[in-house]
């Protein structure tokens, strides 16, 4: 099993003499860690407009993704009022005392925002300096789910054909930006995602996309698993994929209104989307190869509906 590790720490692999059996999963190995101890890297604008001196891109190597990220209480409100869902995470100082902090955090958890609290060291590799609070953002505005739902919980009613792909615990940015080409590329109507449990919008999910993050609808819903729920309700078939299951891809029957739900790299597909899975379905694979990478997974099944629906 792999244990937890503490920060900026890589994982190592199991023992060798742990016979517990791992489970495949659609899994993606070799990932660099999140963070480094290079320099802070160049500024970013934003809608909200803070101070230069507030804006920085959080350190980290060239493959793990540094995000954009602002901070200061004023420049902070300043995004969670007027461009909330430009927002992936935001960031407190642990113990703080400041009352400024805990009202912001309020507000953070009112826009279903995903908060942290971490140590002062920390929120300054991200920002300096950032009065105890900074803002991870994503590199493009996600849609609010209430902007666009009508469309989709119409589409059994009009006869319309609906793909809706769903990425949760995808840590890797690498790993989502191909999920979000493949999903362009093969047809998917929008990508939903949920408020935490995975990496944000990051400029190296951007690069891995190849432009693609520009051209797909993604969403931010306040509840995904409530949205999964409405979805079944309105004769959407739930699909989800993972290697723990007898139902094979191929043949599969599909509807005309899809939702596609791939796991990430370690917790695979989760359990409050399994549990409302009209089907969980297996990808063929060889029992020497143990798992395919989450995209590549997502690849596959979204394949197998293009050729057989779309």
């Amino acid at each position: 099993m792999w244990k937890k590790q503490p920060f900026n720490a890589r994982r190592e692999p199991r023992n060798e003499n742990d016979a517990t059996p791992e489970r495949p999963r659609f899994t993606s190995y070799g990932r660099a860690p999140r963070f480094s101890e290079e320099s802070l890297r160049s500024s970013k604008n934003f809608d909200a407009r803070p101070k230069p001196s507030q804006v920085s891109v959080a350190i980290g190597d060239e493959e793990s993704a540094p995000q954009t990220a602002v901070g200061g209480i004023r420049e902070v409100t300043e995004l969670l009022t007027n461009s909330p869902m430009k927002v992936h995470r935001v960031l407190f100082r642990h113990n703080s005392g400041n009352p400024k902090l805990y009202t912001l955090q309020k507000i953070a958890k009112k826009n279903r925002i995903h908060v942290q609290q971490v140590e002062a060291r920390i929120l300054d590799s991200y920002a300096v300096p950032n009065q105890g609070v900074v803002a991870l953002c994503n590199e493009k505005e996600l849609l609010q789910w209430n902007s666009v739902k009508d469309e989709f919980f119409q589409a059994k009613e009009k006869d319309e054909r609906k793909l809706i792909v769903i990425a949760t615990n995808i840590e890797d940015p690498r790993n989502l930006g191909a999920c979000i080409r493949s999903s362009l590329g093969l047809g998917a109507d929008i990508l939903l995602m949920p408020s935490k449990g995975m990496c944000g919008l990051t400029p190296t999910v951007a690069r891995a996309s190849t432009g693609a993050i520009d051209k797909l609808r993604i969403c931010r819903p306040d509840n995904l698993e409530a949205t999964i729920g409405e979805l079944k309700l309105a004769g959407y078939q739930i699909l989800g994929l993972d290697a723990d299951t007898d139902v094979s891809l191929v043949d599969y029957s599909f509807g005309k209104q899809i939702v596609l739900a791939v796991g990430g790299e370690d917790a695979g597909l989760p359990p409050f989307i399994r549990k409302q899975c009209t089907d969980v379905l297996r990808i063929p694979m060889k029992a020497e190869a143990q798992s395919y990478n989450a995209s590549v997974a997502l690849s596959l099944g979204l394949y197998e509906i293009a050729r057989k629906v779309l």
